[in-house]
């Protein structure tokens, strides 16, 4: 077998690292939310690893379904499985051992709850979203943000072992945060998406209904950020970072609504949603130390 460096790094780019880091970023985040400042290694560490094999083997596994559309659109065609460099047989095979190593020491070393999450949201992402949603729904992407919110959710629940008021808030920011995340994309990708015949919003009701929902999602994620420090899992430090960011991440969204370069104003908006994301993750991480 080729274990070659650039056959590593092939491999890597199944799990498509820009959503691996991401989505690791926020289960860590919510781990160190409701561990308020204690943070038991052990759980971390296993937590942290589990969840990133779960997410790397549902990636891997998406590449392999998606191969056709990825093939069509200019910014996946190069992808390992979609171009051939790596055959489809082989990236399932990875995936399999992934999938199975991440649910494995979820199992051994955090809580049921945590397992059932992982499970859930591999499910979710790969056969909700990747097999239907995305194909057949406008809805796709509220699909996929069920399943781009369960890492948050998982890191929280790994400290407390059940579903509390504040997982339902965690959860609930991550799921609000990718929708005028992935609606930006949409709004300044459509033609790629109209050729692959993908039905995202902006293609199936228009760009002004997409600019809408964008602006609508904003908002709603300013407020449950928020709702985090108004119910008292988080102090006023972050209140008054979230309420900065969130009003110039509000501004940006009726920006995009008034505007005729939707391009423009969609990579604006799209490039400030990963802007706010990391902060938010960073400052409920740090939520413990700061008043």
């Amino acid at each position: 077998m080729d274990f070659s460096m650039e056959r590593i790094k092939l491999y890597f780019s199944l799990t498509k690292p820009g959503v691996l880091f991401g989505n690791v970023i926020s289960g860590v985040a919510g781990f160190l939310l409701a561990s308020y400042g204690t943070v038991n290694i052990v759980l971390f560490l296993a937590t942290t690893i589990g969840m990133t094999l779960i997410i790397a083997s549902a990636c891997v596994l998406n590449n392999y379904f998606d191969r056709d559309i990825d093939s069509v659109m200019e910014r996946t065609k190069k992808r390992a499985i979609a171009s051939g460099e790596i055959k489809g047989r082989n990236g399932v095979i990875f995936s399999i051992i992934l999938g199975i190593l991440g649910v494995l020491i979820l199992f051994l070393w955090t809580n049921l709850l945590v397992v059932g999450i992982g499970v859930f949201g591999f499910v979710v992402y790969v056969w909700g979203y990747g097999m239907f949603g995305k194909r057949k729904s406008v809805h796709g992407t509220l699909i996929g943000s069920v399943s781009g919110a369960m890492p948050i959710l998982a890191g929280y629940c790994a400290v407390t072992n059940t579903i509390d008021l504040g997982a339902v808030l965690v959860f609930l920011i991550l799921f609000f945060w990718q929708l005028p995340e992935f609606y930006s994309i949409s709004v300044y990708r459509r033609d790629e998406y109209k050729a692959a015949k993908v039905p995202v919003i902006s293609v199936v009701k228009g760009i002004p209904h997409a600019k809408r929902e964008i602006l609508a999602y904003t908002i709603a994620f300013v407020l449950s950020t928020l709702a985090l420090t108004i119910f008292g899992y988080a102090g006023y430090t972050y209140f008054v970072v979230m309420v900065v960011l969130g009003i110039y991440w509000i501004w940006l969204g009726i920006k995009l609504l008034q505007a005729k370069d939707n391009n423009l104003w969609g990579r604006k908006m799209f490039k400030f949603s990963l802007i706010i994301l990391l902060v938010f993750c960073f400052m409920i991480s740090v939520n413990s130390f700061l008043p």
